[in-house]
């Protein structure tokens, strides 16, 4: 289970995904035009058009389409073909978000120690919905294909760091990423009993892997990590090959996992 961000109203809670409120009034002020436009984004909507944007938020199309570039120029979203999507500088000021940035502190001295100690990739990631939410990441020295980012996601089912997620996740969440196993390399686990397994022995074992399953010739490895007994996040390494480190490189993991979620809990 990743960890709670704090309560806050959401801006889009109308059944038709509308901000509530005229905002298109000419009082309402630019500033709540704004929080109207990054509110028409959520977990099941990453990605919208121009018109899908002032749909959301309730505002004239030409007001969105005004808005929507001035943040495009100001990093606050990002072009992907004809949609838009949050851009990095919003992420940034995530963050600052009291629960991740507690997150992100405590564990920053044990990414530092594993990248020490192994010279790997490393990566700390969290679950938002049906992906795994990167939000740290050291680079590691070997010449691996690695294609996460802090700030970006990648599929629960492909990842080293997402099996563990989705290991320990509610049932609802698992059934739905089973059902929409996508193949992203020949070696994707897309069968859905063979994942149910896997997902098993990564709770009996405590720990998952993949292997060439995200991209071709990169290996990953990852352990849970606790606050209280209650997995909040997921520790990782990516590597060219595991069949030889595996034991050495997962006894890091737990020790670098159980040393972040006691200073989780003694916070």
């Amino acid at each position: 289970m990743h960890l709670a961000r704090p309560g806050r109203a959401r801006l889009t809670d109308r059944q038709d995904g509308r901000v509530p409120g005229n905002l298109s009034r000419p009082g309402a002020s630019v500033t709540s035009r704004v929080f109207a436009l990054l509110g028409a984004f959520d977990v099941e909507h990453r990605a919208l058009t121009a018109s899908e944007l002032g749909r959301r938020s309730g505002l004239p199309s030409a007001t969105a389409h005004r808005l929507a570039t001035e943040l495009v120029a100001l990093g606050g979203l990002e072009r992907s073909g004809n949609t838009y999507v949050v851009g990095r500088r919003v992420w940034d000021l995530g963050l600052l978000v009291p629960v991740q940035a507690e997150l992100r502190q405590v564990a920053a001295p044990f990414l530092q120690d594993l990248y020490a100690a192994t010279q790997a990739t490393v990566h700390l990631a969290e679950r938002d919905g049906r992906e795994a939410l990167y939000l740290d990441r050291l680079s590691g020295r070997a010449t691996v294909p690695v294609v996460s980012r802090v700030g970006g996601r990648l599929p629960l089912h492909a990842t080293g760091v997402g099996k563990v997620l989705l290991a320990h996740a509610p049932e609802d969440v698992q059934r739905a990423v089973l059902a929409d196993l996508a193949r992203i390399t020949p070696a994707t686990v897309t069968r859905p009993g063979l994942l149910r397994d896997q997902l098993e022995r990564a709770r009996r074992e405590g720990y998952a892997q993949t292997v060439d399953e995200m991209s071709a010739g990169a290996c990953s490895v990852a352990v849970p990590v606790r606050r209280g007994g209650e997995v909040i996040a997921a520790l990782g390494l990516v590597v060219p090959d595991l069949r030889r480190h595996r034991p050495r490189l997962v006894a890091a993991l737990q020790v670098a996992a159980a040393g972040i979620g006691r200073s989780l809990s003694a916070g």
